[in-house]
């Protein structure tokens, strides 16, 4: 009777243990589903500025606030941190838990500084009298680069937060995924900045 009831503990920590990897996997493609509504909200927030993007209401307009240089320099920031993310991936698969912990610090740092450009940029522009409720053109624009700015903030917040657990936890199957997400996010945010910086500065300087 004994042995019967150790075999069926024995079993059921064994289930526990193949199914963990399961609900690793299925965590994993939920984010991907949520990965998916964020494409649709910024592909809607696109549209909008391209069909907004010259009713200025008789106040200034893109190549009027645009100025270019910064904007080139908080791309090259936010690539490099783009880079610096996968190589704390490459950290992560090797088993260095320092050497992860660390580019992860980098790559906050990174997308801190590209959040202080921007902020300063926001403000530049206020200080011109460009606020959100000056035309439509401007009302599109702080929707669309604020929102990606918000998930570059909400980003870094977790970020934050897994280095911590990192620290406590070291590597695990659940810190594994979680710095597997985190990277697809940066990634995503990289690629959404890409058309931001084209479709809203190139094509707003021209």
């Amino acid at each position: 009777m004994k042995s019967s009831s150790l075999k069926n503990v024995q079993k059921h920590h064994s289930d526990r243990h193949h199914s963990h990897p399961d609900m690793e996997e299925m965590r994993t493609f939920g984010f991907w589903i949520y990965l998916m509504t964020d494409i649709m909200i910024f592909g809607t927030f696109f549209a909008t500025y391209i069909v907004l993007h010259n009713n200025t209401n008789g106040g200034p307009g893109p190549a009027d606030l645009f100025e270019l240089s910064g904007v080139i320099v908080s791309t090259f920031i936010l690539l490099t941190s783009s880079y610096t993310c996968g190589l704390a991936v490459l950290a992560l698969n090797k088993g260095k838990k320092q050497a992860l912990i660390g580019w992860l610090a980098v790559t906050a740092l990174l997308g801190a500084v590209f959040i202080g450009l921007e902020i300063n940029e926001f403000a530049h522009m206020v200080h011109e009298g460009a606020t959100m409720s000056r035309s439509a053109f401007l009302s599109a624009f702080y929707t669309l680069v604020g929102t990606h700015g918000l998930h570059v903030t909400v980003g870094l917040v977790w970020m934050i937060a897994l280095m911590v657990q990192l620290s406590v936890k070291g590597i695990t199957p659940v810190t594994k995924r979680k710095v597997n997400i985190i990277s697809l996010f940066w990634h995503f945010l990289d690629v959404v900045w890409i058309f931001v910086f084209t479709v809203v500065y190139l094509m707003g300087v021209k």
